[in-house]
C-alpha cells in the first residue's frame, strides 16, 4: 500500500477525517497518528461542545467512533483530578493535551513472584498539543491533573475500542476489572449507570 503524504489537520474535522483515512488500513503506523495528532493545533471552540466537566471526577466524553477501529474521546479533567494506575486492554492509546498540563506517571506491570508495593519507572508533564503514547507492552499510566487553579483537558485515540479495562492498587499491585463509561456522547450527557463500578480511564 502507498504511503499518502498527510496534510496538517486544520480543524478536529479535518482529524477526524484523516484518522478515518489512516485507520482503515489493518497496519497502524504509531508514529503516523502521533504526528497527526500532534499536528491539530488546539482551538476551544472546536471541542467546547464535548468538554463536559464534573465537580468530583475527571470525564470520558465519546466524540467519535471511527467505523469501530477507534474510539475517539474528550477527557475533562479538575483542579486536583486523575485516574488510578490502569491498562489499556491489548489497545493502543493516544493522549493528546488540549488545554492546560497533565501529569504521566509510568508503571512496572507488577510482579506476581514479588509481594509489595508497584514499580515507578518514570513521570513527565505534559503540555498543550504534545501527543503520548502507551500500550501494554510499554506498562501501566496514572495521568492527573496536579494543578490547583487550572482545568485540563485532553483528546484520546483507543484502537481498538475498549469497554474494560484493569485498574491497580499501587501499594500492593492487587488489579480490578473495571467497564468502562462514557459521561456524554456526541456532546449529549448519557443516562447515569448506577449499578456498576465505574473507573474512568
Amino acid at each position: 500500500m502507498e504511503h499518502t503524504e498527510l496534510i496538517k489537520p486544520e480543524t478536529l474535522e479535518d482529524l477526524i477525517q484523516t484518522l478515518h483515512k489512516i485507520f482503515e488500513s489493518d497496519s497502524v503506523n504509531v508514529e503516523e497518528v502521533q504526528n497527526i495528532m500532534e499536528s491539530y493545533e488546539s482551538k476551544p471552540h472546536e471541542w467546547m461542545k464535548y468538554a463536559k466537566f464534573d465537580q468530583y471526577r475527571y470525564t470520558r466524553n465519546l466524540v467519535n467512533e471511527g467505523n469501530g477501529k477507534f474510539n475517539l474521546m474528550i477527557l475533562c479533567w479538575g483542579e486536583g483530578h486523575g485516574s488510578s494506575i490502569h491498562d489499556h486492554t491489548d489497545s493502543h492509546c493516544f493522549l493528546k493535551l488540549l488545554q492546560g498540563q497533565l501529569k504521566e506517571t509510568l508503571f512496572d506491570w507488577p510482579d506476581r513472584k514479588l509481594q509489595g508495593g508497584m514499580q515507578q519507572k518514570s513521570q513527565r508533564v505534559l503540555l498543550e498539543n504534545q501527543c503520548a503514547y502507551i500500550n501494554d507492552s510499554i506498562g501501566l499510566h496514572r495521568v492527573e491533573n496536579v494543578s490547583h487553579t487550572e482545568t485540563a483537558v485532553s483528546l484520546h485515540l483507543y484502537s481498538p475500542p475498549f469497554q474494560t479495562c484493569q485498574t491497580f492498587d499501587q501499594r500492593t499491585g492487587h488489579h480490578n476489572t473495571v467497564k468502562m463509561t462514557f459521561w456524554s456522547k456526541f456532546g449529549e450527557r448519557t443516562p447515569y449507570e448506577s449499578t456498576v463500578s465505574q473507573e474512568n480511564n
